[in-house]
């Protein structure tokens, strides 16, 4: 018997916003087999969410380039769709900002501290 997922594993796995998908996809078990197939040859409507979204927070916070705590700081908690997240790329409110300093300050940290000699 091949092993399956909650179609919320399966959304995760392949980088995509649960609602947004097919209902036949939201409601039934999905296989190792199923998940391949649909990585090696997406759908239609698997391409469309990752080209155009909605994206989930997690996808959303690295189109952004902020953390995912940083989305919901600016009170950020729907998905986002391409349009959206390219409206405010093209003009970053204040607090946009301020969340990807924050963010490149957490990840230099992080690398530095990767990079300090052990001992």
């Amino acid at each position: 018997m091949s092993q399956t997922m909650k179609p919320v594993t399966a959304a995760a796995k392949l980088g995509i916003y649960l609602p947004a998908a097919p209902e036949s996809f939201r409601t039934a078990p999905i296989t190792r087999a199923d998940l391949d197939a649909l990585r090696a040859d997406p759908p239609q409507w698997l391409a469309d969410l990752h080209r155009n979204g909605p994206f989930p927070r997690e996808v959303v916070a690295q189109k952004l380039g902020v953390s995912r705590s940083g989305l919901a700081r600016a009170g950020v908690t729907e998905a986002l769709d391409a349009q959206q997240i390219g409206a405010l790329i093209a003009d970053p409110p204040d607090w946009l900002v301020r969340e990807r300093e924050s963010y490149r300050e957490v990840v230099a940290e992080k690398a530095r501290l990767r990079e300090r000699p052990k001992g």
